[in-house]
């Protein structure tokens, strides 16, 4: 299980470039909401799925925050390995993206993970801002 999160999340990616992509992509999670495990990079990986319902809340608010923060008129931080059957997705932090390629030198990992494959702790080795990580508790309570 573990190797399987790793090679899958170093694997292959298409971006999502446009928000009406990102819409589409949201609608296939929406659609089957169950079985989705969400990851904070730089906190300990999740041992169970999210619930359903916390899932939908999870995405409204990933949405109006990557909507509000990447005020640009494409999307372009969001990757998904499948993108008519998506079983990971990777969503980069608006006020923290680096060189996601990893050219610039350091490579930036993606701050959310949504994974149908149970994950691995995601390393970062710089801060996770508080703001970011009383948002993330604050979806959950």
């Amino acid at each position: 299980m573990i190797d399987t999160f790793v090679t899958r999340m170093n694997g292959a990616f298409k971006g999502i470039l446009q928000w009406h992509e990102l819409d589409a992509l949201w609608e296939l999670v929406r659609n089957n909401p169950e079985g989705w495990y969400a990851s904070l990079a730089g906190e300990a990986a999740p041992d169970t799925p999210v619930a359903a319902n916390e899932l939908l809340h999870l995405l409204n608010e990933l949405n109006a925050l990557l909507r509000r923060e990447h005020a640009y008129d494409y999307c372009g931080i969001v990757y998904v390995d499948n993108a008519t059957a998506p079983q990971i997705i990777k969503i980069y932090d608006p006020n923290n993206l680096g060189s996601s390629c990893g050219c610039g030198g350091t490579r930036i990992p993606p701050r959310w993970v949504l994974s149908r494959i149970q994950p691995t702790t995601i390393e970062d080795d710089a801060p996770l801002p508080g703001g970011r990580r009383r948002w993330w508790q604050q979806l959950f309570n």
